[in-house]
């Protein structure tokens, strides 16, 4: 009985840790995230900047909110949103600090 127990304790877990939830913050990239996008000057904004960041550096698109930075499973949908508040739509991976995106949408 306790095996079938702790099956599904871990089976529960693995299940609410895959849940979709939802993100705010900023589109940037991963090379400007936290000092800004002024050292870097490749732009007049700060989306054209993480845009040629992405473009001309190798740089990924992540998403910026007060406390952390994650990685984002696409690389495509966010460069329509770079520099700007969105709400990202996905599955966490904690340890990794990623977004599997599912989707995003503009905020105010």
């Amino acid at each position: 009985m306790r095996p079938l127990l702790l099956s599904l304790i871990v089976v529960a877990t693995l299940s609410a840790s895959q849940a979709t939830q939802t993100f705010t913050g900023t589109i940037s990239d991963d090379i400007c995230a936290r000092d800004g996008h002024a050292q870097m000057a490749m732009g007049p904004t700060d989306g054209e900047c993480a845009t040629a960041c992405v473009n001309a550096h190798g740089a990924s698109y992540v998403l910026v909110d007060a406390t952390n930075v994650y990685a984002l499973s696409d690389q495509k949908r966010p460069e329509a949103f770079a520099g700007r508040k969105v709400t990202v739509t996905g599955t966490l991976d904690a340890a990794k600090k990623a977004i599997n995106v599912t989707s995003i949408t503009a905020s105010e």
